[in-house]
């Protein structure tokens, strides 16, 4: 079992979660930049050009410097998207204070949350990777299990619920990137009478909520409707 301390430039550093791994490598020169760095760098390429543009030797480009250097500070391009997926994760921070009604508390999360995704659109592609669940994922987990206190359910469906919210999430921010709304137009709608029917319905008055907010009252309210008994 190697140890712990193992820094990137060791060899067997790899097989450990960046999370733990030293800062850079102890072998080679005196380190022209930092992680954070990198990191940030990484960041900017993807918020601007995507998730393809970030390679090892584009980030180096940024940076001024060479490909090879930057494996003194990771170990692979695995790395770099770990890091840089918690990186703004961590700008869920800080976190809102509870006003006392969980519902609301966990839909105000989940709109930060949305917030995140349409500041950083590779976000969606990189956020269900197990190895990405670094510091501040674990501190936003935390976080809505705390405003999730009150409520008297299993924590099994505690998880359910936040894995649910950002599926819910995910998909509302990518509808929203995705291409222009499918019309009609070209098809022959006699031969689907109940579609035609359906949108000959006088238009109902705009409901109270957007459908972003119905969706998770919803879908939150029946996960963890304080109506069950502790355990059922």
């Amino acid at each position: 079992m190697s140890d712990a301390s193992t820094s990137p430039g060791d060899g067997d550093s790899g097989r450990q979660p960046i999370w733990i791994r030293a800062e850079r490598g102890s072998r080679g020169p005196a380190p022209a930049h930092s992680r954070d760095a990198i990191v940030a760098a990484a960041i900017a390429l993807a918020d601007t050009d995507g998730l393809a543009a970030v390679s090892m030797r584009a980030v180096a480009a940024a940076l001024g410097t060479g490909a090879g250097s930057l494996y003194r500070y990771l170990s692979s391009r695995d790395d770099l998207l770990d890091l840089m997926t918690d990186r703004v994760v961590g700008e869920l921070r800080p976190y809102p204070e509870t006003d006392g009604d969980w519902l609301d508390d966990l839909l105000l999360l989940a709109r930060r949350q949305l917030a995140l995704f349409q500041r950083h659109r590779w976000l969606i592609d990189v956020i269900h990777r197990p190895s990405g669940i670094g510091p501040e994922a674990l501190a936003w987990f935390d976080n809505c299990l705390r405003v999730m206190t009150p409520v008297r359910r299993p924590i099994a469906a505690k998880f359910e619920a936040i894995a649910m919210m950002t599926g819910v999430v995910s998909l509302f921010a990518r509808n929203e990137a995705a291409a222009p709304p499918f019309t009609f137009a070209g098809f022959d709608l006699a031969a689907y009478p109940h579609l035609v029917a359906a949108f000959r319905q006088p238009p109902a008055s705009a409901p109270a909520t957007d459908l972003f907010e119905r969706t998770l009252r919803g879908l939150l309210t029946g996960l963890l409707g304080t109506d069950h008994p502790e355990g059922s």
